[in-house]
C-alpha cells in the first residue's frame, strides 16, 4: 500500500515527505543521543572520545591546507606543533580500546568471582559496531571516486579492504581513505584480545589473588618490549626490502612482516598501555578500593594529568621537528623517533587519562559536558568520513575561491566542517550505525560476562557496555 502511494506521488511529494522525515529526526535527535549514552557508565570517556576525533580531523584541516600553502608552521614552531600533533589523536583511540575492551577480561583475571566474558558476544558486538559504517562508505567511496577498485586488476587490493589488512601493503595503506588503516589495526586487535586474554588466564589461574595483579602488570609490560622491537625491526626490514635474517629467505619475511607488521606497526604498545590502566583502574576499584594504589592514584591524579600534558607538548615539538625539521636542536634524536616516538606519545596519553579517571569532579565534568559526549557517540562516522569531505573541499571548491586572503580560505575549510562534515556524521550514526548498535543490544541482552565494579568518586557502575 506505502509503495503504491509513493509511486503515485508526484517527486515534489517525495521530497517533502523526506523533508518532513529528516525534520522529525532532528527534532527528536538529542533525546536520541541521550538515551544512547545512558548505556555509558564511564561518561568523561565519551568526551576523551570527541577529542581523539577532535584532533585527528584538525590535523587533517591544517595537513591539507599546509600542503595548499595556505600556512606555514616554520614561522611558528610552537602553533605549528599542536595544531600537526592531531594526528597522535590515533594512538589516543588505540589507547581507549585497549582500557575499554579490557576491562571485563581483567576482571575475570583479577576475582575468580567474575564470570569469564563470552567470546562469540565479544566478536558479534565488535562485528555490528565496526563492520555496518566501515563497508557503507567503502562502498560508497569506491564507487564515487574510486570505480577501479570494481576492476578485476584491482580485486587482490580490494580484497584486503574486505578482510581488514589494508594496512599491510603499499598498495592499499592510506589509499581510498586515509583513516581505514587504523580500523584494520582495531580489528586485528579485537581478533587477538580474546586470545591473549584466555593466555594470560591460562598463566594465571593456579596463583593466589594477590600475585596477579603485579604478573598481569610485567605481562603488559612484556608486550610493550616486544612492540618496541617489533616497530624497530618491522621498520628496518619494511624500508630495506633486499634484507632478511639468516636462514629466513626474503619471502619467508614479507609473509612474517604482513601480520605482525604491515606498513607501519600493529600499535601492540598503545593498546597494552590501555590495558595496563584497565588493570590499575580494576584493581583499585574492585580489589582493593581503600588500598595503597588506590590512594596514590587519587592523591596525584592532577600530577599525572599535568605530567601527561608536559610529555604531550615534548612529544608534539619532537613530531613537527621529525615533519619538518622546525627545531634542529632536536635532529641528533632523529634515529630514534621512529622507534620510541609512539610509546612516548602513548605514555603521555595514558598519564593524562589516568589522572583523568582518578581526578576531581571538576576536572571530570569537563570531559562530561553533554555536547562533548555527542560528538564522542558520533566521533567513529566523524572520522571515517572528515577526510574524503575535507578532500573533496580541497580538489573541487578551493579552486574557486582562488584570490581570497588565505586565511578566509583557511576559515572556509572550518565551515565546511561545520555545514557538511558534522552533520554527515550525526546522519552516518542515525541512520547506519544506531541500528546496528541496537541490534547487539536485543541479540546479546541477557547475557553474562560483564564486568561490574564502582567507577572511583563517581558512583556509577562499570560494565563492560561503555559504548566503542
Amino acid at each position: 500500500m506505502v509503495l503504491e502511494v509513493i509511486g503515485q506521488s508526484p517527486p515534489w511529494r517525495w521530497l517533502r515527505a523526506a523533508a518532513g522525515w529528516l525534520l522529525r529526526l532532528l527534532h527528536n535527535l538529542p533525546v536520541l543521543l541521550e538515551s544512547d549514552l545512558r548505556g555509558n557508565t564511564i561518561p568523561v570517556l565519551d568526551g576523551v572520545r570527541a577529542l581523539a576525533c577532535l584532533a585527528v580531523l584538525v590535523f587533517h584541516v591544517n595537513w591539507t591546507t599546509y600542503h595548499q600553502h595556505l600556512w606555514q608552521p616554520l614561522r611558528y614552531p610552537l602553533v605549528g606543533s599542536l595544531l600537526l600533533v592531531g594526528s597522535t589523536g590515533v594512538t589516543l583511540f588505540f589507547i581507549l580500546s585497549g582500557f575499554l575492551l579490557f576491562l571485563p577480561y581483567v576482571g575475570a583475571l583479577l576475582s575468580e568471582e567474575r564470570p569469564w566474558p563470552s567470546g562469540r558476544r565479544f566478536y558479534l558486538r565488535r562485528a555490528l559496531r565496526i563492520w555496518p559504517a566501515y563497508y557503507v562508505s567503502l562502498f560508497i567511496l569506491i564507487t564515487l571516486w574510486h570505480p577501479q577498485y570494481w576492476q578485476p586488476t584491482h580485486w587482490r587490493e580490494l580484497l584486503l579492504f574486505i578482510t581488514f589488512f589494508m594496512d599491510s601493503t603499499p598498495e592499499t595503506f592510506r589509499q581510498i581513505n586515509g583513516p581505514y588503516w587504523t580500523l584494520a589495526i582495531e580489528w586485528q586487535f579485537y581478533l587477538l584480545l580474546p586470545l591473549l586474554a584466555l593466555g594470560a588466564s591460562l598463566l594465571l589461574r593456579r596463583l593466589p589473588q594477590h600475585r596477579r595483579f603485579p604478573l598481569i602488570c610485567l605481562t603488559l609490560a612484556l608486550v610493550i618490549v616486544y612492540a618496541l622491537l617489533v616497530r624497530h625491526w618491522g621498520g628496518y626490514y619494511v624500508h630495506h626490502p633486499k634484507a632478511s635474517l639468516p636462514l629466513v629467505p626474503r619471502t619467508v619475511l614479507n609473509v612474517v612482516l604482513f601480520f605482525v607488521y604491515g606498513m607501519s606497526g600493529k600499535f601492540l604498545e598503545d593498546f597494552a598501555i590501555g590495558m595496563l590502566i584497565a588493570t590499575c583502574y580494576t584493581y583499585g576499584c574492585m580489589i582493593q578500593p581503600a588500598g595503597l594504589l588506590m590512594r596514590g592514584l587519587r592523591r596525584w591524579s592532577l600530577a599525572l594529568w599535568a605530567l601527561g600534558l608536559i610529555l604531550l607538548m615534548g612529544m608534539a615539538i619532537w613530531h613537527l621537528n621529525h615533519d619538518v625539521g622546525a627545531f634542529p636542536w632536536l635532529d641528533s634524536l632523529l634515529p630514534l623517533y621512529d622507534t620510541l616516538s609512539e610509546l612516548g606519545f602513548a605514555l603521555a596519553y595514558g598519564s593524562c587519562l589516568t589522572g583523568l579517571l582518578f581526578g576531581p569532579s571538576l576536572l571530570r565534568s569537563i570531559f562530561s559536558w553533554r555536547y562533548l559526549r555527542w560528538l564522542g557517540l558520533v566521533s567513529y562516522s566523524l572520522y571515517i568520513w572528515h577526510l574524503p569531505l575535507i578532500t573533496y573541499f580541497s580538489v573541487h571548491i578551493q579552486p574557486w575561491l582562488t584570490g581570497l586572503n588565505h586565511w578566509l580560505i583557511y576559515g572556509c575549510y572550518w565551515l565546511w566542517v561545520l555545514v557538511t562534515v558534522l552533520p554527515l556524521a550525526f546522519l552516518s550514526y542515525l541512520l547506519v550505525e544506531r541500528p546496528f548498535l541496537k541490534l547487539a543490544q536485543r541479540r546479546l541482552r541477557g547475557g553474562g560476562g560483564g564486568v561490574q565494579m564502582l567507577a572511583p568518586r563517581q558512583g556509577q557502575e562499570l560494565t563492560s557496555s561503555h559504548r566503542r
